[in-house]
């Protein structure tokens, strides 16, 4: 009896609310009719929604009888909205334009799943070509004052000498920042010299960043995290770049870039030129400013075999002479008090291979390789060194992605040699390793809202042996502005002696690493909550803050002995990086608004003395200011904050502020750029002497803040 009452009662209740009806959206681009994955369809004053699938579509089981309204939008496209009219409509399909004047739809390949970066349960950011582009026409010679301006990230000069840098990430040794080159690592222990000050801007589409672990998606050596930098691809339409620049430091940049594709064919070339003298900045007799000579150039060229297939074949070479340190040396004025030098040749040529196919049904096939070779020749007026470093990688991966999940997996190998190419009086001695590696990753999305996401890496390396890196990370969007991110991973690090320090150590004297030397394993987790918002048509606000912890067991410590000799140990308690970050973004019209601010409290818990990671800023911040006239002027305005950092004797440096300026006039092919850095002249040398007697053989007091000064620069920028 209950059950029929039950049953009445539902059917009266379907009665009056109206019969239900399937109904299906199909979202393409409309001017390519590509399907158009993950465009949100959210019905006005009516909780329904969903977002489409790799085909396009959104579908609805169940809709009431009625009429609708509903919005469709997609990052990078003009909003539409339809009306809806159940049970006249069953399917619509709808075209959606791209808009210029919006934030630019983001793709990253550094998730391995080519998700939107606002799909990506791993939290990515992304320098984009308008980044690239402005840095360019800076900084044409590097992207090292590009990624010092993201928070989070510090620059670490580690050499007075040569103004050799590297990555540091959420209070990490640059060792914990894996660099990759379009997925490929090219740039690891002897190799990693220079890395970042020998590649031009000119010649990226985008930065792809990931800040804490992601071991799992690369393997050993991205603990603090991993900077992709993606390589320009070519269009239907050629494009000529041609940049001139020159700055009160005597840097001579000449950069230029072509592209083009016809039918089955497409190229793309880089060719860049940089000239710097030394200089004496704070006139203590030291180039504070190295001498530099380099040349890059970078063709790839691009093979369309068929609407599914792309092959694409990759040549870099970079040669570069750097030279600093006494400037009557440099200006070849030599006598026996006037001797000391230091001097880097630099060779590094990197042969790679990207190769796509897709299924019918989209799966995505990828196989890509690289050899790369590096040689370092290093002399100066007591020694020389001289070393070359063979990199060599290869990986085959299988995507499957669906409506509820995106599958990856794959393997990969990757082999490194180190061999001197002299007999000279250095102690560390040759070796070679190779790591055999298996991964496969799970996102698994449940709804429009909630994304989950599992990997799992395994990897065997020839000397240090396995070691097995899970990872879980979580996607919420709890409102239709509000989403928040979760994330926990295991990683490691094998010992390098060649790895990039804080600074930098005499190459003859390092001895090589013991067999009881482990390798550093970590426990990594983030924590982040973001808002976004397109506020009408002309304003855009995005607000990310989030939160990070990193545990490095076992770390490996460099220690010195009084005869100058290095050698490598474990420490027994670990290195605890814990902080936040706050990132705001705001673009109103013609503004647009940057804020970032980064707390970082990195402890050595094994230093009882000193338990604080060396060099790092407690607290930084930076703010840029932009107004652009569409198509005629830019103006620009930045600003930073970089609190006390410890020294290794426990005392603190002082802080100090950067500030810089630019004003960009534009014509149709021709741009004119008037630049200022470090308008305010902050200098660490402003505070203390950096070379301490003798003068024959100086040694250098660590670096934390700027040397080179205050600089201007002029650049013309001629595109085609």
């Amino acid at each position: 009896m209950k059950k029929r009452i039950l049953f009445l009662v539902i059917l009266s209740y379907s009665f009056l609310l109206g019969k239900t009806q399937s109904f299906s959206i199909v979202v393409k681009d409309s001017s390519t009719h590509e399907a158009l994955p993950g465009v949100s369809v959210k019905f006005l004053n009516n909780p329904i929604g969903a977002s489409t699938d790799i085909k396009g579509r959104a579908h609805f089981l169940k809709i009431l009888d009625g009429k609708y309204q509903a919005r469709v939008s997609y990052v990078g496209y003009k909003e539409k909205i339809i009306s809806v009219d159940i049970p006249m409509d069953t399917s619509i399909t709808v075209l959606l334009s791209s808009d210029e004047n919006t934030i630019e739809e983001v793709t990253v390949t550094a998730t391995r799943t080519n998700a939107r970066i606002e799909d990506a349960p791993m939290k990515v950011e992304v320098l984009g070509s308008e980044e690239t582009g402005e840095e360019n026409s800076i900084k044409p010679g590097n992207i090292a004052s590009l990624l010092g301006d993201v928070s989070g990230i510090q620059i670490q000069q580690s050499s007075a000498v040569s103004a050799n840098s590297n990555v540091r990430i959420q209070g990490l040794g640059g060792k914990y920042t894996q660099l990759l080159r379009d997925g490929l690592p090219l740039y690891d222990g002897f190799s990693g010299g220079f890395g970042i000050m020998q590649i031009p801007p000119l010649d990226l589409r985008q930065i792809e960043i990931i800040k804490g672990s992601a071991s799992t998606l690369y393997g050993g050596g991205a603990i603090g995290g991993i900077i992709n930098l993606v390589s320009k691809q070519p269009n239907e339409k050629h494009e000529g770049i041609i940049t001139l620049n020159q700055s009160t430091l005597t840097e001579s940049n000449v950069n230029g870039f072509y592209s083009a594709r016809k039918n089955k064919m497409g190229i793309t070339l880089f060719a860049g030129s940089t000239r710097q003298n030394g200089v004496d900045v704070n006139k203590d007799g030291f180039s504070d400013v190295p001498q530099i000579q380099n040349l890059v150039v970078h063709p790839r060229f691009f093979f369309f075999i068929n609407k599914k297939t792309t092959l694409v074949l990759g040549f870099t070479s970079t040669l570069e002479n750097r030279k600093g340190g006494d400037m009557q040396v440099l200006d070849n004025k030599t006598d026996s008090s006037h001797t000391f030098f230091e001097q880097n040749n630099t060779k590094r040529n990197t042969g790679d291979f990207i190769l796509t196919h897709t299924s019918p049904n989209k799966n995505n096939l990828t196989a890509k390789g690289s050899l790369s070779l590096f040689d370092r020749g290093l002399i100066t007026n007591k020694y020389t060194f001289d070393a070359t470093q063979l990199n060599g990688y290869g990986e085959i991966s299988y995507l499957i992605p669906r409506d509820k999940n995106d599958f990856v997996a794959g393997i990969n190998i990757w082999t490194t040699s180190f061999a001197k190419t002299n007999t000279d009086s250095a102690l560390l001695k040759n070796y070679s390793y190779q790591t055999f590696g298996a991964f496969v990753q799970n996102t698994y999305k449940p709804n429009e809202k909630l994304f989950f996401e599992a990997g799992l890496r395994t990897d065997y390396h020839s000397r240090y042996g396995l070691f097995v890196l899970p990872r879980l990370a979580g996607l919420y969007k709890f409102k239709e502005h509000w989403f928040s991110r979760v994330g926990i991973a295991l990683g490691y690090v094998t010992p390098n002696p060649l790895a990039e320090q804080n600074t930098e150590y005499d190459l003859r004297k390092i001895t090589p690493v013991s067999d009881s030397v482990k390798a550093e394993r970590s426990l990594g987790a983030n924590f982040e909550i973001n808002y976004k918002k397109q506020i009408g048509e002309e304003a855009f606000l995005y607000i990310n803050q989030a939160f990070f912890y990193t545990q490095i067991n076992d770390p490996v410590l460099a220690a010195t002995d009084t005869s100058g000799i290095i050698d490598f140990h474990n420490e027994k308690k670990p290195v605890i990086s814990t902080g936040s970050d706050t990132y705001i973004r705001l673009k109103v019209e013609a503004w647009e608004i940057y804020f970032g601010y980064t707390y970082t409290l990195a402890r050595q818990e094994y230093n009882s003395v000193q338990p604080y990671v060396t060099l790092t800023p407690r607290n930084r911040a930076a703010t840029v200011i932009a107004y652009e006239i569409e198509g005629k002027w830019r103006f620009g305005l930045e600003g930073s904050y970089t609190g006390f950092q410890y020294r290794e004797d426990a005392s603190r440096t002082p802080d100090y502020i950067f500030i810089a300026a630019m004003i960009e006039k534009k014509y149709k092919h021709l741009s004119i750029v008037l630049n200022g850095e470090n308008l305010l002249d902050a200098r660490q040398t402003n505070h203390e002497a950096i070379v301490l007697p003798p003068s024959t053989n100086p040694t250098f007091r660590p670096l934390w803040g700027p040397i080179e000064g205050r600089v201007i620069n002029l650049s013309l920028v001629l595109r085609f």
